[in-house]
């Protein structure tokens, strides 16, 4: 009988509920035409700058000529391999700045002399453009990956720690204080209450890091040009400029924006809410 009378009332509790499910997709449709009203607006404005020949048609392609160019190189599989070679050593480069970057943001931020000493300096990292570390690491590793890869880490591991030690910066007093009754120390405290209480930090860092890891791997793909690394997105566009291939090249740019735009509306977007609405700082939708 009690078991009847719970299902009857979880019955009528649904019952007064309105359904979530086309609110959700109402938020969904109302995030999602901005987007696509600026996209518009801006392939209105590029397309009446050609049409009143502010440029060249050399120099400023009509957005249907980008399409047309974009089309030929998608169909001899040349963008597919680009943005797949690149994606590859994004996200490898990537995982690499998060492997130093979590470790150094955590001594940074928990150890005074080492925060003293390189806090400063990795701050200064942070703002230096990484185009600059793409002459050096040529010097350094040759026309490889490695080389690219070196750019990707020093791009990156900054926003990285930085963005851990701005998250731990953050965590009340409180919740060290009772890690510390509750017998959490050093590495048990960091990974049970330090990471997880600078968590919203972090995935900012994390974010911003993806960020300066995709930039800096197209510097450097840009400027380490070699049959031997394979084509990427970086190539591509250079391959646009030694052409004089204007519509190659805005193509290339769209291809890089496309993916950066990408990766964080599918990954760090979703996380980043995902997080905040477990610390009841934005809507869990």
């Amino acid at each position: 009988m009690p078991d009847a009378l719970a299902t009857l009332e979880a019955g009528l509790d649904a019952l007064e509920q309105p359904d979530a499910a086309p609110k959700r997709r109402l938020a969904r449709l109302r995030s999602a035409l901005p987007p696509f009203v600026a996209l518009a607006l801006l392939v209105g404005v590029w397309q009446l700058a050609y049409v009143l020949h502010l440029k060249s048609p050399e120099a400023l392609p009509s957005p249907a000529e980008v399409a047309r160019s974009l089309g030929e190189q998608w169909g001899k599989g040349t963008v597919q391999e680009a943005a797949r070679n690149s994606l590859h050593r994004g996200v490898l480069g990537f995982l690499a700045s998060i492997a130093v970057g979590t470790p150094l943001g955590l001594l940074i931020a928990r150890v005074k002399p080492i925060r003293a000493a390189i806090g400063p300096i990795i701050s200064g990292l942070q703002s230096l453009p990484s185009v600059a570390w793409v002459p050096a690491a040529i010097i350094w590793f040759g026309l490889s990956d490695a080389a690219i890869y070196f750019v990707v880490l020093m791009g990156a591991v900054p926003s990285i720690a930085n963005g851990l030690v701005g998250g731990i910066d953050q965590i009340p007093p409180l919740y060290l204080k009772v890690g510390r009754v509750l017998g959490a120390r050093r590495l048990t405290a960091a990974r049970h209450v330090v990471v997880p209480a600078a968590l919203p930090g972090y995935v900012a860092g994390l974010k911003q890091g993806w960020a300066f890891s995709w930039r800096s791997l197209m510097a450097a793909e840009l400027i380490t040009y070699s049959p031997r690394l394979g084509l990427g997105l970086g190539q591509l566009l250079d391959t646009g400029r030694q052409l004089s291939d204007m519509s190659l090249v805005v193509a290339a740019i769209l291809v890089i924006l496309a993916v950066g735009v990408g990766i964080e509306l599918l990954v760090f977007a979703p996380l980043e809410r995902r997080v905040l609405a477990r610390r009841g700082l934005a809507s869990g939708a």
